[in-house]
């Protein structure tokens, strides 16, 4: 499908995206998904996780605000995903920052990812490179990290996603940038982590790479716009979501896509 058959289909069926996240980004990435046209599950208990992703669409972790407890949910999750052959998106946020962080993104990657969506200093160390990310930011352009992306890609047979002031994905054998967005985005918390989980509710529907691309140029193009009214990160927040919301099928403007 392309981006606009995709968001069609998005808004059509409204699937169900279970959602394990961080703290911070609980409710940023709920309305980020509700007001795309999907449904958001924020579910990450032990217990109940391997009942739940059997009846969602697509299963998302992100490592923000990592614990045992959380951990073991992400794991069975994970593996839960892996079995019934559900997509699941990993967004390994800080991996290289403390040795538990690394083990448990190892652990994850073990379940084999449909997609990985990351910044650029994420996939440079996911890689094996020096980046020179600090903490949740990214130090690194998406250009640095293009050809990590791409081993990475080969490395673990999946979707690899590098977002940034301009998007790369990449399956290993075909790419794609995505131009668009809004500096004021990364002035805005967990707007990262929320992508993530929109990646999610569109790999729900169409293939990993074509899904992952729809995805982004979705974000791109909201926060475009959103930029255009905002008067600061606040306010930009708020539009922000009402872009997500007001596009429809034949406004993504597949221009900003460029494929090699």
């Amino acid at each position: 499908m392309n981006p606009n058959e995709a968001l069609a289909k998005l808004r059509a069926d409204v699937p169900l995206v279970h959602c394990i996240t961080n703290y911070v980004a609980m409710n940023i990435a709920a309305n980020v998904v509700l007001a795309a046209g999907a449904s958001p599950a924020m579910i990450h208990a032990e217990e109940e996780v391997a009942d739940f992703v059997p009846i969602a669409g697509a299963l998302t972790i992100n490592i923000g605000t990592l614990s045992a407890p959380w951990l073991r949910g992400m794991l069975k999750a994970a593996q839960t995903a892996k079995a019934k052959q559900k997509p699941w998106v990993l967004d390994p946020v800080a991996h290289f920052a403390t040795p538990y962080r690394a083990q448990a993104t190892r652990s994850l990657l073990a379940c084999k990812p449909t997609i990985i969506r990351a910044n650029a200093s994420e996939i440079l160390a996911l890689a094996g490179e020096m980046g020179a990310g600090k903490g949740v930011d990214s130090g690194d352009s998406v250009e640095t990290a293009k050809q990590a992306a791409t081993h990475l890609s080969e490395t673990h047979g999946c979707v690899v996603a590098v977002t940034g002031e301009t998007d790369f994905v990449t399956d290993g054998s075909r790419s794609a940038t995505i131009s668009g967005g809004s500096a004021m985005m990364p002035q805005v918390t967990a707007l990262g982590c929320s992508l993530t989980a929109l990646v999610g509710a569109y790999a729900a529907l169409d293939a990993p790479l074509d899904g992952t691309v729809a995805a982004l140029l979705h974000f791109a193009e909201a926060g475009e716009r959103a930029h255009a009214s905002a008067s600061g990160p606040g306010s930009f927040a708020t539009h922000f979501l009402d872009q997500l919301n007001a596009l429809q099928p034949g406004m993504l403007d597949e221009g900003r896509i460029a494929w090699s």
